[in-house]
């Protein structure tokens, strides 16, 4: 899963980059593993679907630590090259770091605001693993990829479904909203729209037509994912991220109090999924589709 790509400065989406590039990050750095390897089949799936050919420029929406954009660089080969984008300074960085310590010299990457800012280019094609959701304007962020690319050029997204097929993230966010009381109001930085912002393909693929993407189809892949080696390891992920996490966190002093018995709710519930490689969850998503309009 990637870092969602917001604006930088735009006034409506300072909230949300102060989310990620701050509690957001660390919270990612913590839960790595199973945030990227866990995704790794959705995203690996969605990039057979792309198909980028050898010397493809191609843009990777909403890079996050840049280990799509490391595996778009190995495909494309070096007369191609891979450009990740985000919105937080500190995943970029982080991005960059890596790709040099694996000697890729064939990725770059850039913090900027996916609404509005110049993505370089033209683009023979785009990218995004979780990372499209979270738009303030999804029509004109998607509008401006679409500037970005080629006539004709394919883009290929991974988003989730709705969430009563991921129950992982779902039946969470009831357990807790059940124990822990949301405040009417708050200052606590969010993620923005929320990971559940693009689960009708009716609605999303009205937006992209009308940012100027064409032949919009849905491809459904529900792929088990494993979220924690134990069950007290599932149990922390839910505490700290989606929206289960985000619960409590904006509920502050009394979220923190009222942990450890959302703790224990959710530890019968993952207690259901455990295996003996961990705990495996359904997850859901939709893999996007579109041309750019030529």
């Amino acid at each position: 899963m990637s870092a969602m790509t917001l604006g930088k400065g735009g006034g409506a989406n300072d909230d949300a980059i102060e989310a990620w590039n701050t509690v957001l990050f660390d919270k990612f750095v913590r839960f790595r593993h199973a945030l990227t390897v866990g995704l790794g089949s959705h995203g690996e799936i969605a990039l057979a679907r792309l198909a980028p050919s050898v010397g493809w420029k191609v843009l990777d929406v909403g890079c996050g630590f840049g280990d799509t954009t490391q595996r778009i660089a190995g495909i494309v080969g070096p007369s191609g090259e891979g450009v990740g984008v985000d919105c937080a300074d500190n995943f970029v960085l982080a991005a960059r770091r890596e790709a040099a310590e694996a000697g890729i010299t064939n990725a770059r990457f850039l913090t900027a605001d996916v609404q509005s800012d110049d993505l370089g280019g033209p683009y023979d094609a785009a990218f995004s693993r979780m990372g499209i959701m979270f738009f303030a304007n999804p029509v004109q962020a998607l509008r401006n990829i679409r500037r970005s690319l080629k006539a004709g050029a394919p883009f290929c997204a991974v988003v989730w479904r709705k969430k009563e097929d991921n129950d992982f993230l779902h039946r969470a966010e009831q357990i807790v909203e059940a124990i822990v009381p949301k405040p009417e109001t708050h200052d606590v930085p969010t993620c923005g729209p929320g990971p559940f912002s693009m689960i009708s393909a009716d609605v999303v693929s009205e937006q992209f037509q009308k940012a100027g993407f064409r032949r919009v189809s849905f491809e459904r892949l529900d792929i088990p994912i494993n979220i924690g080696k134990s069950v007290d390891d599932a149990v922390e992920f839910a505490l700290e991220l989606g929206p289960a996490g985000e619960l409590i966190r904006v509920a502050g002093e009394e979220g923190q109090k009222r942990r450890p018995q959302a703790a224990a709710a959710l530890n019968d519930l993952f207690a259901q999924s455990l295996r003996p490689e961990g705990v495996l969850c359904p997850s859901s998503t939709w893999i996007i589709s579109a041309r750019a309009e030529g």
